[in-house]
């Protein structure tokens, strides 16, 4: 009012274009309130009046108005609007049948409150709603859900729309089921048409949909705001990174039209049913756009509208096509993204859509009512009839899954749908030319669909990690013991540092400080027997006994853990037995840590670090040689049983040898060490597939992704299952999101990549980055690092067993895009998960973004190799080189399949270009392994030496120095042999072949001791039937392989030149030991190296020259008899023939009783190693020796003895046969008389 004057102001409720009352006239007081006590209602009637989706989507608006005092001569009361409140009703929705809330007063325009005064708050109202009764129960609520759409804007829109001229009223709608069965549309009106050069800002308020809302701010939906977020996350078809130069011109410099809109639709449960299997059935929806004249009510006519022609024209008929699938993921409950707007075909929308109706057309009077300025643009609660794709019967059954063809929309897990490219199979639109214009433009809307609650509920975190611990407990802590028993071996460490002291003292005080060195042995010994006699006498050796004791029943006690009596003799002994053992150990590590440094030993304990033992195993798996692998996982388990890492290599090498049961051990083992471990789950959740626990699967599964939501693989094996389970949404689901997180990742790493330059632009102050990145996957030249392994020198690495053919992503001629399937792929193989590959590999044959790449074939030809299938792994192989002949992986496997082929000749060729290369191949370890082996074999021993020594700085072992001691050897550079060879021993002293080599360079060098001594380890280390594999010459060592080493020794003595001329060399003392190596029952070939050896009888054949070493004719292995003449037994000897049967011989070596015990058993002692050893030396066997030998396994049985053993089986029957009926017929013959 006036100056001074105290205004009078009342409030007018309004909802859904109704008004509910005024309330009385207040005066305002003086300090800026009114007390209304105001109360209207409105009836809920579900059957016809107001509905709960009007309660949902209509709020209460409260209008203030003050009452201006009457001027002179003014008959009426004039009043002012000062604000408008609005007040959201969706509590009554969730339950609660009474709420309180202060809702701001927005002021309208010319109103006071747009100027507050300083210091004053904003003006609001106190409001209370309340239902007589809860509107639903709790099991309606549960069940229903809130529909929220919002429409943010269209971006560039057609060149014809211009701002001047006659109004247009831009209009979008979809129809939704609302309550039962009963569609309801949803309208958006009154777009604003704006022009280029300035970008929509972020956040901004979601607006309600009502076009007569008084004050600017009550437009505003209170806690609602369009926040964006970066493309990559969309869910629509513009999400791909080719998109975001179009889509920054667009939503910066082009034409667009703006809602910011936010309608809702109130789903009851029966709604929340047919939402779900409309989905379903149809994966597109269609949101149709048009454009309409606004029509004016024109002065001094109110309440009648102007009729036009073009009132009830639709122009501009476009349609979206937006993909609701991911509605139906588990958990999803918001998608948002930019969807192309194409014409508006009936049979297009048909066919894509399963509708023949149109929202817009069909529904055309509503249009007209409400095409008005100022009119309340709410959601028509009218059902619209439809027709279903389900009533026609003509439709093919592909269809009627609601399945897009390979012609229509894809979906953007399938398919990328560019701005400037249309639809395959699309027909050109003659008679929709304004539609055309969107199409042209490349106009598209971003909007947005939420649900209050996920229509598939997802499983939460907690709940998958308690399954997953149902299914594999946590291992125990470990023992409270282990910090006892270090601190009693501590003890005992310093109980005998102090003995040692005081024995020194004492022998210091009797004997004087002296050098060790210039004492001689009598000397030493006779000082150590004074020292004793002094300790026993004077009580101090009792006394150093105490003082252990106590250290040693701590030991027993604490490292042992025994407290308890012994229940046998046995068991007592065999304990003291294994605790000397230790108490000597640690007595010698005490003593060394006393001992001062001058006298230490200089040298230092070899340990082989765990990842040379998996290079080892990698080296056995690769040779085939499983039992050794295995020898070598488990040693790494047994040193850290707490690595996981350890259990999954051991699990990887139970799958490539099928042994299913024990790798799911395995990785349920390496699960229970880290729960959180991804790939223990993924390969936990692989082996239940594979044994068909699906499942226990589908918990790894999902597990591993809510673990790591941006793990590709977890999410591509996720939708592998669901495919094996036909659930095709969610497999499309999982898909869907291992693209998404693969297409972010390889955008991320390209920012970065050009961040480290100092040249990009970031993504929202709208850069342009150029990619190649597709719905499936990237294109990246960096990938090799996800299964290439470079190891140091100082701690070398090996991938595992399936990696030594495993292709990697090579950056040269031809670049491939990197997959999510192809990522899934390099994932299995690396763990020998070959049985599940094939599935993956189907998937990527058929992937847009995939296909039959380089890579593809070159995991096809692995497979087939793993499988001995050579013919199939050629002919990918061949496919693999036309496509990228530069990848030094494919000449790299195309040598591996020579090789094992025997073409060793095209195999050298192969990799002797993949080492040309300026990139290394994914695993050069075994490439440069092979290639010297050819080296070896074709005598071209420099280039093999070379060839090895670069395999030595790569990755050592000892094969890689074996190969070195052979080409040096055969270079006759003895020296750097032995030293190659002593680098292979201390890698691995189980070697056969090294020592067998050592023993040859020292029998060279004239060291006949230290040959000896290698001959003898090469003795107890050969392994028996080993397949030749790499470093293993096949034409060289048969099944037997020290034939050959004493073949090559007598080659040494007897053929090589150079040993005549050794002046040093004792030839006699090289026959004994030649005699000695030639105990083990080999054949040598009487020729020179031209023969290659064979494994014949157990008989040597020595040549002449040895024969001559030995006089008194030749020595037998014969029975001398001994003991009584009524109880008479053999000796079994070796003897000179020319000596007396039973006198002098040379040395017994077993013994035989001719005369049965109780058991009807003859027995015989044999010393097998004593008898091969004098076979060795030439003896000859009598007859009996040759047949108790070969009954005991030691020669093959002579045929004649089978024979006359039967024979005689058959007389001694016929005997007992003939007696037992003789006896017969006396017995008759006695019963008759």
């Amino acid at each position: 009012g006036y100056k001074g004057d105290t205004p009078v102001t009342f409030v007018r409720a309004e909802f859904n274009q109704v008004t509910l009352g005024d309330s009385a006239k207040i005066t305002v007081s003086s300090e800026g309130t009114a007390k209304y006590n105001f109360t209207s209602s409105f009836e809920f009637n579900p059957e016809g009046g107001i509905t709960l989706n009007d309660i949902a989507h209509n709020p209460v608006f409260l209008t203030v108005t003050e009452v201006l005092q009457k001027e002179k001569k003014q008959k009426d009361e004039k009043n002012l609007t000062i604000g408008q409140a609005v007040v959201d009703l969706l509590p009554l929705l969730e339950g609660e049948s009474s709420f309180e809330m202060m809702v701001p007063l927005h002021p309208v325009q010319g109103s006071p409150l747009e100027t507050p005064r300083p210091g004053s708050k904003q003006c609001s109202l106190e409001v209370k709603v309340f239902v007589a009764e809860p509107l639903l129960t709790a099991a309606q609520v549960l069940g229903s859900n809130l529909l929220k759409v919002t429409l943010e804007g269209a971006y560039s829109v057609p060149e014809s729309f211009v701002p001047s001229g006659t109004q247009q009223n831009y209009m979008v709608g979809l129809q939704v089921p609302s309550l039962g069965e009963k569609d309801c549309p949803i309208f958006f009106k009154n777009g604003t048409l704006k022009l280029g050069g300035e970008r929509e800002p972020f956040p901004r308020p979601k607006k309600w949909p009502f076009a007569n809302i008084l004050a600017p701010g009550a437009n505003n939906i209170p806690d609602a705001y369009i926040v964006g977020g970066p493309y990559e996350e969309e869910e629509g078809e513009l999400n791909h990174p080719e998109d975001r130069e179009f889509r920054n011109q667009a939503e910066y410099t082009k034409k667009r039209i703006i809602w910011d809109l936010e309608s809702r639709c109130y789903l009851d449960p029966p709604a929340v049913v047919s939402f779900q299997k409309r989905i379903a059935d149809c994966w597109f929806w269609p949101v149709e756009i048009i454009r309409v004249p606004l029509v004016i009510a024109p002065k001094g006519k109110p309440g009648k509208t102007e009729k036009t022609d073009d009132e009830s024209q639709l122009s501009f008929h476009g349609v979206a096509y937006v993909n609701m699938l991911p509605l139906l993921y588990p958990g999803v409950k918001r998608i948002r993204g930019a969807f192309h707007i194409y014409p508006y075909l009936d049979s297009t929308v048909y066919e894509k859509t399963k509708l023949l109706f149109s929202l817009f057309r069909d529904t055309g009077h509503h249009l007209i009512q409400n095409n008005k300025i100022g009119g309340i643009n709410s959601p028509l609660t009218k059902p619209v009839t439809t027709k279903n794709l389900k009533e026609d019967k003509t439709v093919k059954e592909k269809d009627m899954n609601g399945k897009i063809k390979p012609g229509d929309v894809q979906a953007p897990s399938i398919k990328s749908q560019s701005s400037d490219t249309p639809l395959e199979g699309e027909p050109l639109l003659s008679h929709n030319a304004e539609g055309q214009q969107y199409f042209e433009a490349g106009t598209y809307i971003v909007l947005e669909i939420q649900l209050d609650k996920a229509l598939v509920p997802k499983r939460m975190p907690e709940e998958l990690a308690r399954r997953v611990r149902e299914m594999i407990p946590p291992r125990p802590p470990l023992t409270r013991w282990t910090g006892g028993a270090q601190k009693a071996i501590s003890d005992y460490h310093m109980q005998i540092k102090n003995i040692s002291k005081a024995i020194l003292d004492e022998y210091y005080r009797m004997f004087g400080k002296q050098v060790g060195n210039n004492i001689d042995s009598e000397t030493l010994e006779e000082q150590k027997c004074q020292l004793n006699y002094e300790f026993n006498s004077s009580g101090k050796y009792f006394a150093f006994k105490e003082q252990l004791k106590h250290a040693v029943v701590k030991i027993v006690r604490e490292k042992y853990l025994r407290t308890t009596s012994f229940e046998s003799q046995e068991e007592l002994q065999t304990f003291i037995s294994e605790l000397y053992v230790f108490l000597v150990d640690q007595m010698h590590v005490a003593l060394n840590e006393a001992m001062p440094d001058d006298v230490q030993s200089t040298v230092s304990t070899i340990h082989i670090s765990s990842e040379q033992l998996r290079l080892f195993a990698f080296e056995a798996e690769v040779n085939e040689n499983f039992e050794m692998a295995a020898v070598y996982y488990k040693e790494r388990l047994v040193r850290e049983p707490q690595n996981l890492d350890h259990w999954l290599d051991y699990g990887a090498f139970c799958l490539l040898t099928e042994d299913n049961i024990k790798a799911q051990e395995c990785f349920r083992k390496a699960l229970s060490l880290n729960e959180s471990h991804i790939q223990s789950l993924l390969l936990c959740g692989v082996l239940a597939v594979l044994l068909e626990n699906y499942e226990q699967a589908e918990i790894f599964f999902e597990d591993a992704t809510c673990l790591e939501p941006t793990n590709v693989v977890a999410w591509t094996l996720l939708g592998l299952y669901y495919e094996i389970q036909n659930n095709d949404i969610r497999m499309e689901m999982a898909f869907h999101e291992a693209a998404k997180q693969l297409q972010a990742r390889m955008l991320q790493a390209q920012v970065t990549k050009r961040k480290s330059i100092g040249n990009v632009e970031y993504p929202e102050e709208g850069g342009n980055i150029e990619s190649s990145i597709g719905p499936w996957g990237a294109n990246n030249d960096s990938s090799n690092a996800a299964i290439k392994v470079e190891a140091p020198a100082e701690a070398p690495k090996c991938q595992d067993s399936s990696t030594l053919l495993q292709p990697v992503p090579y950056s040269g001629v031809s670049q491939t895009p990197t997959t999510i399937f192809m990522e899934t792929i390099r994932f299995l193989m690396k763990v020998n998960a070959v049985q599940y590959v094939h599935r993956v590999l189907a998937h990527e044959l058929l992937c847009p973004q995939g296909g039959p790449s380089c890579e593809y074939y070159l995991v096809l030809a692995q497979t087939h190799l793993l499988k001995k299938d050579f013919t199939k792994a050629e002919e990918y192989l061949q496919q693999a080189v036309r496509l990228d002949y530069l990848n030094p992986n494919v000449w790299g496997m195309k040598g591996h399949l020579y090789f094992l082929r025997g073409d060793h000749s095209e195999a050298k060729a192969c990799y002797e270009r993949t080492i040309s290369f300026v990139v290394d191949a994914s695993e050069m370890h075994f490439i440069f392994l092979r290639l010297g082996l050819i080296y070896l074999e074709e005598k071209e021993y420099e280039k093999a030496k070379k060839t090895y020594l670069q395999a030595c700085k790569k990755s050592p072992s000892c094969l890689t120095w074996l190969g070195v001691g052979i080409a040096c050897y055969r270079l006759e550079e003895l020296s750097e042999a032995e030293d190659a060879l002593s680098e292979a021993n201390v890698l691995n002293n189980y070697n056969a072949e090294v020592w067998a080599y050592l023993a040859l360079v020292c029998l060279k060098a004239g060291r006949q001791l230290e040959a000896e001594q290698a001959y003898k380890y090469t003795l107890k280390r050969k392994f028996h039937h080993m397949k030749p594999g790499a470093g293993e010459p096949k034409n060289v060592f048969h099944e037997e392989k020290l034939i050959y080493f004493h073949w090559l020794i007598l080659d040494i003595l007897l053929i090589d030149s150079k040993l005549d001329h050794n002046k040093n060399v004792n030839k006699r003392q090289f026959i004994s030991v030649v005699l000695e190596l030639g105990c083990t029952g080999v054949s040598v070939p009487a020729a020179g190296r031209s023969k290659e050896p064979h494994v014949g009888r157990t008989m040597v054949h020595l040549t002449t020259l040895l024969c001559k070493a030995y006089h008194g004719g030749h020595l037998t292995i014969r029975l001398a008899l001994g003991g009584c003449t009524n109880r008479p037994f053999y000796r079994i000897v070796a003897a000179h023939n020319k000596c007396p049967r039973d006198g002098r011989f040379v040395e017994q070596v077993g013994s035989y009783d001719p005369l049965p015990n109780c058991h009807g058993e003859k027995l015989v002692a044999l010393n097998l190693d004593r008898i091969r050893h004098w076979i060795g030396c030439g003896a000859h066997l009598s007859k009996p020796m040759e047949k108790l030998l070969g009954l005991s396994g030691f020669f093959p049985l002579h045929p004649m003895m089978i024979t006359n053993a039967e024979r005689l089986r058959r007389k001694r029957a016929r005997e007992l046969l003939l007696a037992s009926q003789k006896t017969d017929t006396e017995a008759t013959e006695t019963e008759a008389s």
